[in-house]
């Protein structure tokens, strides 16, 4: 293949800014805020499920509180309704005074029980709600980290992505100057050399590889014509001659 001198110099102009775009690329998705918000995203999964939990058992204790606060009501409206029977004159059997008596006694204790389970399930309840106060704002904090997280994530990306434009507006301007079997050829060799196609001769070394030309591969290109599009022998990559070439 045969390509001008200032067409082959014009293709390094393309491999160069074909390079600049991968490094926005890469840019792009290496920025910190990718992983800071996968791990914000994370903590705040973590911290959705413990609020989840502790809101349950908040709920569950609220229940238990209501039923064992009624065990108490009505014993103690049991009592009352004994004591008034008892206060009445209206039992007056010996016998059924003393087991209303014992009644009477039996639910005081009884009431007092219920009144201890009570204190315990308030107890309990009164901590689930500070949990829940304390996971509440830890995911809000975390909500507010992400926001922020997010927001310089895409003024990057917003920023990164137009001068992505610029380089690609210009590039196509540069490729369009540039013969068309050449850049078929160099966009092929790109696919295939992990994004570089066409590299300079400089001081007897391919910059596509960085190996040093040998004697015999620098006396094969100093033969070719100027207009010869010549090639590295080892990595195969299109080697474009240059004033610094070294030959």
């Amino acid at each position: 293949m045969n390509a001008a001198p200032a067409d082959q110099l014009r293709l390094l102009d393309v491999q160069a800014l074909d390079v600049r775009l991968s490094q926005l690329a890469h840019r792009r998705s290496a920025l910190p805020e990718h992983a800071e918000l996968d791990s914000l995203a994370k903590d705040l999964a973590q911290l959705r499920d413990l609020l989840v939990a502790a809101q349950t058992e908040e709920s569950d204790t609220a229940r238990e509180q209501t039923k064992a606060e009624q065990d108490v009501d009505q014993v103690r409206q049991r009592a009352v309704r004994d004591q008034q029977r008892l206060d009445s004159g209206a039992v007056t059997s010996p016998k059924d005074l003393e087991n209303l008596q014992r009644e009477i006694a039996s639910l005081a204790k009884r009431q007092g029980d219920l009144e201890d389970v009570v204190l315990d399930v308030m107890e309990r309840r009164e901590s689930a709600q500070e949990r829940v106060t304390e996971l509440t704002g830890r995911v809000s904090a975390v909500e507010t980290r992400t926001g922020e997280s997010r927001a310089k994530r895409d003024t990057a990306q917003e920023s990164i992505d137009a001068e992505s434009a610029d380089v690609t507006k210009e590039r196509a301007a540069v490729a369009a100057s540039v013969p068309a079997d050449l850049l078929k050829l160099y966009e092929k060799l790109r696919e295939q050399q992990d994004g570089v196609g066409a590299a300079r001769l400089f001081q007897r070394r391919c910059e596509g590889c960085q190996l040093e030309l040998n004697i015999t591969e620098l006396n094969d290109v100093r033969a070719a014509a100027p207009d010869a599009v010549v090639r590295c022998e080892n990595c195969r990559r299109i080697l474009v001659r240059t004033a610094e070439s070294g030959l």
